[in-house]
């Protein structure tokens, strides 16, 4: 059985404002991400990845980037998903948010 207790699984430090904890199977990954040292002004670079994401924001608000698509504003409780190979980016309006971010398949970078 795969257990990630949060409490007791020391996360990773991503830069000194995001830190994720993970956990997955062969074919998907779980990532509870941090992030801190908000409210940015601006939205993190764009990126995109060939994984298909959803993203289910826990608590904090965020604004949501994707191509060709209106920004929207999303706050805890709101979900999102990004196809493979389209550019996105989130800029954080809040002090802190945590986002819980699935991938398919997974993030072998983040490993």
């Amino acid at each position: 059985m795969g257990v990630v207790l949060y409490t007791k699984t020391k996360g990773f430090k991503v830069n000194e404002k995001i830190e994720r904890r993970l956990i997955h199977t062969d074919n998907l990954l779980t990532a509870i991400v941090d992030f801190s040292g908000g409210p940015a002004n601006v939205p993190d670079p764009y990126h995109n990845h060939p994984h298909e994401q959803t993203s289910y924001i826990a608590e904090g608000e965020i604004m949501f980037f994707m191509e060709n698509e209106v920004p929207v504003h999303l706050k805890a409780g709101d979900l999102f998903s990004v196809p493979s190979g389209i550019n996105h980016a989130i800029q954080l309006l809040t002090t802190t948010a945590r986002l819980v971010d699935n991938f398919n398949p997974i993030r072998e970078d983040f490993l």
